[in-house]
């Protein structure tokens, strides 16, 4: 599954737009090394994401292209959030 439709559909990050624009800003790694919106994650890649100053590490636990609001989050456990 493409990253910026992940972080989409498991509702870490609310629009697949912002998922598009923080790709292209270099502000989303996988598995240490920056990645681009059209990445193909897998299960049990560590996805780490940063705004400002904050800092959030996540593991992917699943992959689903419909998910119900009340179940995406057990599509990944967040390893790590920093303020």
């Amino acid at each position: 599954m493409r990253l910026d439709k992940y972080l989409k559909v498991s509702r870490i990050i609310k629009r697949r737009s912002v998922a598009n624009d923080a790709c292209d800003a270099g502000r989303v790694s996988v598995n240490g090394k920056v990645a681009k919106p059209g990445f193909e994650l897998k299960i049990g890649d560590v996805i780490e994401i940063r705004f400002g100053s904050s800092l959030t590490r996540a593991e992917v636990l699943a992959l689903s292209e419909h998910v119900r609001k009340e179940d995406a989050g057990g599509m990944f456990k967040i390893l790590e959030e920093k303020e």
